[in-house]
């Protein structure tokens, strides 16, 4: 078989992200990975150099998705409190949605890779990482525009409230995985929401 096109490359690329994602790392089979790629191993390699390397572009794949979705969201409110209030909302609806998994595959990811998987683990911290520091940026943005309110008290510093928010997704997402009411997702999402729009200057929630 050729080496894919891009195309055909993406198309590989977005079904192994869902593999891995639903299964993990150490769940997912060569065989598994042939049947859901349709390739046979010779081509698998040759087009990702081997099952490490798959897995770190899926994840790859997902983080930017992620971060286009949130982009996306950004852009379309002028506040930026409002605008992530409106992201954790979105992810209140986890329950509803048709994902290979409802837990984030970068924190799944975290918790499964050991010492052998450095590589990959590494690619796992720098990629949350990311999505920290735009957390932080939107939190920056807001004090920067003045609609933080007390944005000198220290657990209102942008960097602080980042990584609450990005515990506090991963939680959210850890949560929406157990077995229960979808209602209840949304409620701890609208809880989370509020936190946010709280410290908005003038709040009126």
């Amino acid at each position: 078989m050729p080496r894919a096109t891009l195309h055909n490359r993406q198309d590989s690329l977005d079904r192994a992200l869902n593999l891995f994602w639903q299964k993990g790392f150490h769940a997912t089979s060569l065989k598994d990975i042939e049947r859901a790629l349709d390739m046979r191993p010779g081509s698998i390699y040759a087009t990702f150099g081997s099952k490490d390397g798959l897995f770190q572009e899926a994840l790859e794949c997902y983080s930017a998705r992620s971060l286009r979705e949130m982009e996306s969201l950004m852009a379309s409110h002028d506040s930026p409190l409002t605008a992530l209030a409106a992201y954790i909302r979105k992810l209140g609806g986890l329950r509803d949605s048709e994902v290979p998994s409802r837990a984030c595959m970068l924190a799944k990811s975290l918790l499964e890779l050991g010492e052998r998987e450095q590589a990959a683990r590494d690619k796992v911290e720098t990629l949350l990482a990311g999505m920290e520091a735009r957390f932080r940026q939107a939190f920056a943005d807001a004090r920067d525009a003045g609609e933080l309110v007390d944005p000198e008290r220290p657990a209102h510093q942008p960097e602080r409230l980042g990584r609450r928010l990005q515990a506090e997704v991963m939680g959210l997402r850890a949560y929406a995985q157990r077995e229960g009411e979808s209602d209840a997702v949304r409620q701890l999402a609208e809880d989370i929401a509020q936190d946010i729009e709280a410290l908005k200057v003038n709040n009126t929630h």
